[in-house]
């Protein structure tokens, strides 16, 4: 699907809970209408671990990720332009997303050395070196050809004790953003996301929110959370973040995919997500369903011959077994995260369809309750941060 959207104006806003501040929407990017709230699958290097292109459309897969530094270290931009970009490399014809390379500035900060030019990584495995500067991460981003890409940011662990450190990287990822903007070669094309920062000081994001919103950019995301802090830090960062934001452009909260996380981010006003836990945790054996996870390893599904999921409408659990996949995976066959891969991936689909039909139908608050509700067996389980997280937008658990 080919479409023409107006630069900075890509969301259209279909719904809004009257309770909450979830909202329900279009995101018309040039390769997909993605229908929003949505959960995006994370393809590290063009695949999704696990899933064929084709595979991830039957599961009705709008839009996927990809990572700037990893694409550009592997194939690289030389085979990517040859390539067309990386829809034609990967044979997917939806939307793509791209993360800057900014987030291996946390994850290989072993390998990295930051400085106001950019961040200077070593390979991790042949020692070569990149210098990833806001200018090279958009020129990668402009190869890969992505529908969304984002800035490159100053990244700092959500758990850093150096205030100081999060001013500097605040004020350092607006005036990267300004070189990001400079340096974009295809802006009808590709659109550019700004990331929030500011850690968990609440002044800070709201400097970075007054900075990156006099910007003209189609949407945002909002960074720096979801990597180990305190959860009601982590609800409140996403409060004023939201509060701060444009209505009428999408919040992409980012690393974010536990069931309950979504289902009160979307009541806090986020629009898009990603996180590789339903893929990663598949490969550990880990199913999702309504009411938790069940781990497939265990000797107790060894004779269970009942899918992962009633109802679930994925090819594994029409098709095969709990005991069938258990014995998959004490063989160590490949074949066993592939099929609860396909499963989970479907999971978050269904989960983000179900509240995306709950704020159009105006029950979002029912569903909410609802899901918790199978998530736990007593609501003295609930966690206290979604119990306040959720009493902020007047949904009452208990």
């Amino acid at each position: 699907m080919r479409l023409s959207p107006v630069r900075n104006q890509v969301m259209d806003i279909i719904a809004k809970c009257s309770t909450t501040k979830a909202r329900a929407g279009k995101l018309a990017l040039p390769h997909q209408v993605v229908d929003t709230p949505v959960f995006m699958p994370v393809g590290t290097q063009g695949t999704l671990k696990g899933l064929t292109p084709q595979q991830l459309k039957t599961i009705d897969v709008q839009i996927m990720l990809g990572n700037t530094y990893h694409l550009g270290n592997q194939p690289g931009e030389e085979v990517l332009i040859k390539a067309g970009g990386l829809h034609n490399f990967m044979g997917w014809d939806r939307a793509l997303l791209t993360d800057s390379g900014g987030f291996q500035m946390v994850s290989l900060i072993k390998l990295s050395e930051l400085s106001e030019e950019g961040v200077k990584f070593e390979h991790p495995k042949n020692g070569t070196q990149m210098m990833l500067s806001p200018e090279k991460s958009m020129e990668i981003q402009n190869a890969i050809g992505a529908d969304i890409m984002m800035q490159l940011d100053d990244v700092v662990s959500s758990t850093e004790t150096d205030q100081k450190r999060f001013k500097e990287a605040m004020y350092r990822s607006v005036r990267w953003l300004d070189r990001c903007l400079s340096s974009h070669k295809r802006p009808d094309a590709q659109f550019l996301f700004p990331i929030i920062q500011g850690g968990l000081d609440e002044e800070l994001r709201r400097d970075c929110l007054r900075e990156m919103t006099a910007r003209q950019v189609p949407g945002f995301a909002v960074g720096g959370l979801s990597g180990g802090e305190c959860k009601d830090d982590f609800w409140r960062m996403v409060t004023v973040s939201t509060d701060g934001l444009p209505t009428d452009k999408p919040r992409y909260l980012m690393g974010v995919g536990y069931a309950v996380d979504l289902i009160v981010c979307v009541a806090l006003g986020c629009d898009m997500f990603d996180c590789v836990f339903p893929t990663r945790t598949a490969r550990f054996g880990s199913a999702l369903i309504p009411t938790g996870q069940h781990q497939l390893k265990a000797s107790e599904y060894s004779k269970d011959f009942t899918p992962i999921q009633e109802y679930c409408p994925c090819t594994t659990c029409k098709t095969y077994t709990k005991a069938y996949i258990h014995m998959l995976f004490k063989m160590n066959h490949p074949s066993a995260c592939h099929m609860v891969t396909v499963h989970n991936v479907t999971f978050q689909a269904q989960l983000m369809h179900g509240i995306r039909d709950s704020i159009i139908n105006d029950t979002c608050p029912e569903f909410i309750i609802s899901s918790f509700k199978k998530l736990y067996s007593d609501p003295s389980q609930y966690p206290k941060w979604a119990v306040d997280a959720l009493n902020s937008v007047n949904v009452k658990l208990r």
